[in-house]
Parts: structure tokens; C-alpha cells; sequence
């Protein structure tokens, strides 16, 4: 397939500049530009569609520019519904490095460009700044944002010049790739739309040019109906390991977040997150289709996306895991330490010599003490594969399960 084709294809398509998508397959110079800010030491699935667009357009030809926003992290992009709280210079710097580090990983491209749009507002002075960015724009024009009038109409809660700026230093970032890179094209969630055409605008009014923005729908969760990210609270993190913000999931819970995924969904999100091509998916459906209690799309989709975000070897690792622990005739006591040992890379890990209670409330199997407590009282509580009667001490190597698929590691 063309790049028109494929991104029309997998779903990657929303509001966008060009009205004809064919001009993007001879479009030149083949060159774009997609921007995260580091509000969080940790990309979600959610950043990951983009990325996933990103590698789309790498895959023709076009040339990565990857902005980690180190200027734009210190203000926050505007919320809906009220102001994001600041970072500390410290944070910022801490999740600019976890996310670049990120990036890098799943765009594996000898030729991408990671920049960081502190690099040209760091020595920026303000007056400069307004007299040839902020002149370019009427107050009208920037009233008019949907977010702005969502923050200062009937019941809005108000914005701060801080955040109401922050579309215009968006903007700039766009102007200075232009003229540092030649770059024309940016790539952004539907979300980003309207801060991403303050580029275009730009560029036009200062550089006589033209330049446009493709965006990808944002992906919503089949379940809840939210969107895929950290202002929905139902954040899947690209991070396996905890810096001590939380902003993590393991690698076991995140394939099996694809995992389970409706039937419903899955042909749609194969498209969207896996490098599968459209014969390899009609292929995986066709399959899936003739015996769907086997689960074969969601199989293959789990395993497709883990591979990308954390590598083949742990993504076999975990389906590996998958298969031993949800076997219904494996005897969880005869698990060898080794084997114990390999399980506890990817499953939560309590020490022998805790109570029960405490490992579940301790390890994100219960929300609290409490409810560690009526679980174990419900019966959804086994050990060894044998139901926990009372809250006792835990003093063998063991495998806990709680419900259907959550577990953790004694040892």
C-alpha cells in the first residue's frame, strides 16, 4: 500500500490540512514533526497511537523529528476543565529523559531527530517573543479555541495567561523546525488539532509558506468509553519499572490489557498497534473468525504490541507466563525455583514472612487492607491454586492469584 492507503487503512486519520490524502505520498521534502511534553515520566497507549502513525510515515519515507518538550512541559497543555499543576525543573528534566528514551525505542530509525524545544526558548527574550510571535496573532483568533472557550464560558473554571500562551509556543516550535529543518508537516492526536494549526499560521504570516497537520483519532477504551490516557485515570503505561511515581504497568499486565480485549474491538486495534500488515491481519481475523473461543486476534495482538514497547524477548516471556498460569491443569506446587524465579521478573514480588493481607494490599492486588481482607473472604483469593480461607503468614514460595488475572510471587 501507498502512505495514503495504509494510514486510511489502520484508522489514522481525523482532521487534518490536506484535502487530498494522495499529496502525501509524493509530498515534499518528506519530512514531519510529533511532540510529547513531559507531564509524566512515562508515555501511555494513548501516546502510543501516535507513535504508531509516526513509524507509519517512517516506513515511506518520511524523515522523524521527535519533539520532547522540555519549554512546553514547564507550562502544560490546556486541560478542559481546569489548570494542570506546574512541574518542578527537576521532574521535567527526569521525564524528558524516561520519555526520549521511550521514543527512541519503538521509532528504531538510524535517522530520527530527537529535539527539545528548550534548546531555542531557553535564551529567548520575552519581548522578542511577543513582538514576533504574539504580534502575529488578534485576541479573537485565540478566544476562539475550543479550550479556551471551554475554561472561560458558563461554569468554566477559568485559565491563566500561562496556559492560554501555550498554544502560541506550540506554534513556535512548528516555525522553528521550518526554518532550522525544513520541516512542513506535523503529526498530532485529534486532541492537539487546534494548537498544532497555530504553526500553520505562523509560518504563513512570517515565512510566506505553507505547512500542514495530519492528526490520528484519539482511541477510546471499548469498555469505558474514555480516551487512552492520564487525564481519564485509566493511564496503560509504555514504562514496565517505577521511578516511584507509579506511572508504570508490568509487563505482564500489559499484554494482558490486550489481551483481553472484546471481540469487538481487536481488528481495529491491530491495525492501529501492531506492524501486522493487511494480509497478516485478514489472515489473524479469518482465524479468529472460524474459532473465536481460541482468542486468536487478541493472542496475536497482545504479543504484536508487546514486542514493540518492550521487545521479543519479553513479550515471549510473558506469553509464555500467560499460557503456565492459566492453564486449569496446572498444579502451581510444582513450579520450580527457577522457574519462580523467571515468574517474579514480571509479577509483583512479596517476601516470605508477610501476611497475606499485607501482600495484597502491598502489591496493588487490593486497594486497601480492608478489601484484602473481604477478598480473602469471598474466596477470590487462592494460593498454590488452593483457596485462602483466613489472613495467613506467608512462609513458602508461593503463587497468589486474586480473581481472574492478577497475581504475585512469594518468595
Amino acid at each position: 500500500m501507498k502512505l495514503s492507503e495504509e494510514l486510511i487503512y489502520r484508522g489514522f486519520q481525523a482532521e487534518t490540512t490536506i484535502s487530498i490524502p494522495e499529496d502525501l505520498d509524493t509530498r515534499e521534502p518528506k519530512k514531519f514533526y510529533w511532540g510529547a511534553d513531559p507531564s509524566a515520566d512515562s508515555l501511555t497507549i494513548g501516546n502510543l497511537a501516535a507513535l504508531m502513525m509516526c513509524a507509519c510515515f517512517v516506513r515511506h519515507g518520511y524523515q522523524p523529528y521527535l519533539l520532547v518538550g522540555g519549554a512546553t512541559g514547564q507550562i502544560g497543555d490546556p486541560k478542559e476543565n481546569g489548570e494542570r499543576e506546574l512541574k518542578s525543573l527537576e521532574e521535567v528534566e527526569h521525564n524528558k529523559k524516561c520519555i526520549k528514551e521511550q521514543i527512541e525505542r519503538i521509532i528504531n530509525f538510524e535517522g530520527v531527530t530527537v529535539v527539545d524545544n528548550l534548546a531555542w526558548f531557553k535564551d529567548m527574550k520575552y519581548l522578542d517573543f511577543l513582538r514576533e510571535v504574539g504580534k502575529a496573532f488578534s485576541m479573537t483568533q485565540l478566544l476562539d479555541r475550543q479550550f479556551v472557550q471551554n475554561r472561560i464560558g458558563d461554569g468554566g473554571s477559568g485559565i491563566s495567561y500561562a496556559e492560554f500562551s501555550y498554544t502560541l509556543i506550540q506554534g513556535y516550535d512548528f516555525l522553528h523546525l521550518y526554518r532550522e529543518y525544513g520541516v512542513n508537516l506535523q503529526l498530532c492526536g485529534a486532541d492537539q488539532y487546534g494548537n498544532c494549526t497555530s504553526g500553520i499560521h505562523l509560518i504563513k504570516r512570517l515565512e510566506n509558506a505553507e505547512a500542514d497537520v495530519w492528526s490520528t483519532p484519539l482511541i477510546i477504551d471499548p469498555v469505558s468509553g474514555k480516551k487512552f490516557g492520564k487525564s481519564e485515570g485509566n493511564a496503560v503505561w509504555l514504562a514496565a519499572s517505577d521511578n516511584g511515581s507509579g506511572n508504570c504497568t508490568s509487563i505482564f499486565d500489559f499484554y494482558q490489557f490486550w489481551l483481553n480485549q472484546p471481540d469487538e474491538a481487536v481488528e481495529n486495534l491491530l491495525k492501529i498497534y501492531t506492524f501486522y500488515d493487511k494480509e497478516a491481519i485478514e489472515s489473524i481475523m479469518a482465524q479468529h473468525g472460524a474459532a473465536p473461543e481460541k482468542r486468536i486476534a487478541q493472542r496475536a495482538l497482545a504479543r504484536g504490541v508487546t514486542e514493540i514497547v518492550h521487545g521479543v524477548e519479553n513479550a515471549e516471556a510473558v506469553e509464555n507466563l500467560t499460557v503456565m498460569l492459566f492453564d486449569k491443569e496446572t498444579d502451581f506446587t510444582q513450579f520450580t525455583a527457577d522457574e519462580i524465579q523467571e515468574f517474579a521478573k514480571y509479577l509483583p514480588v512479596a517476601k516470605k514472612g508477610v501476611t497475606l493481607v499485607d501482600a495484597l494490599a502491598g502489591n496493588g492486588l487490593a486497594e486497601s487492607k480492608k478489601k484484602a481482607r473481604e477478598y480473602v473472604a469471598q474466596g477470590a483469593i487462592t494460593i498454590n491454586g488452593e483457596k485462602a480461607k483466613d489472613d495467613i503468614t506467608l512462609n513458602q514460595v508461593a503463587i497468589i492469584k486474586k480473581g481472574k488475572n492478577k497475581f504475585l510471587v512469594v518468595k
